[in-house]
């Protein structure tokens, strides 16, 4: 095992250095075109105005004693309520679920988190603190801490890795599963081993394995890496919706003290932690699938019934990664119509 491991990450840090060459070079060509433009990055202090939006709720913090972080989070909707629990991806934080979070509020109580490392979160150093088991028990803690036995847990990107890890060690908490745009991380590397260009698309992992340059890559041009996951032509949100307001948010929140480092950590983490968890889930679960994913192909979604016995998949053609900010009213309908049929 020890020998299959050290291979394994050689093989790893070999392709993340390939990768790296080719993210540095294009940044080389950018500084020598526009040195100053290059290096330029806006001062940040104050949270753009819509993240003070009321109507997506109110701000709050809980500190998890076991875990020894303390977790932002929004919260909308009456107090009582059954818990609908939001978990964002990557780069992202809690305002990706603005759209869910004012269309549940009558019926739930709609907590959207910032995940360990992210916006205003505690962001332990080390990345060890970003294995997967350290988010699940996170969840595990915060469900109680927030008054609740349990809830609809709703995952997207890394956020739903975390889901689909949590909902197969903690099954007792969570009523219903619904993951957008993420496969089971037991499918995932065995769909990539068999699918060149999901190995191809998959390229910014081994990336992102690499010390420091993809926190370089990401700081360059004020941060225009941003700009393209969630306004570019191949990855971005497609249907417009997307505002210069709500990219300036994700900036801001990237950019806080440590953000981009413990984020990209969790993909660092996941390289050296053990296989996931493949217990089959026995709660229902629905996954909601963006079509027009530049990082990720849509039989991934297909891959996961291995691991569940009550899955529903439903795609939207015309929507990207960001499926539930892309295209909110198909998504909330989606999401409706399952939590009715599995009342």
């Amino acid at each position: 095992m020890a020998v299959k491991a050290l291979i394994q990450t050689a093989v790893t840090f070999a392709f993340g250095c390939f990768f790296g060459s080719l993210v540095m070079l294009r940044a080389l060509w950018s500084i020598v075109r526009q040195p100053k433009r290059a290096f330029y990055v806006k001062d940040r202090t104050e949270p753009p105005a819509c993240l003070g939006d009321s109507s997506l709720g109110t701000h709050g913090y809980i500190h998890l004693e076991a875990s020894k972080v303390r977790l932002h989070y929004v919260a909308n909707g009456v107090e009582g309520k059954p818990l609908m629990l939001f978990v964002h991806g990557f780069p992202e934080f809690w305002y990706s679920w603005r759209y869910q979070l004012r269309e549940f509020a009558k019926d739930y109580r709609c907590v959207a988190i910032d995940q360990r490392g992210y916006n205003d979160s505690d962001k332990p150093s080390g990345i060890s603190n970003y294995d997967m088991s350290m988010m699940v028990d996170d969840l595990k803690q915060l469900i109680p801490a927030l008054g609740y036995k349990s809830c609809v847990l709703v995952g997207h990107d890394w956020g739903g890795a975390v889901c689909w890890a949590f909902a197969s060690r903690h099954q007792n908490l969570v009523d219903r599963l619904i993951v957008m745009n993420c496969p089971h991380p037991g499918s995932f590397f065995t769909y990539v081993m068999s699918h060149p260009s999901q190995f191809l698309k998959s390229w910014y992992i081994y990336f992102f394995q690499l010390p420091w340059l993809p926190e370089l890559a990401f700081r360059l041009n004020d941060y225009q890496n941003i700009v393209m996951a969630f306004k570019g032509k191949r990855m971005g949100v497609q249907s417009g919706i997307m505002t210069k307001d709500d990219v300036e948010a994700y900036k801001y929140a990237f950019s806080r003290p440590g953000a981009a480092t413990a984020s990209i950590n969790y993909y660092r983490a996941a390289s050296r932690s053990e296989s996931p968890d493949t217990r089959l889930i026995e709660i229902p679960t629905q996954i909601i699938w963006g079509c027009i994913d530049a990082a990720l192909e849509r039989g991934l979604a297909e891959g996961c019934r291995e691991f569940t016995n009550d899955l529903s998949i439903s795609y939207i053609e015309e929507a990207s990664h960001w499926v539930q900010m892309d295209q909110p009213d198909k998504v909330n309908k989606l999401m409706r119509k399952f939590l009715e049929e599995k009342s």
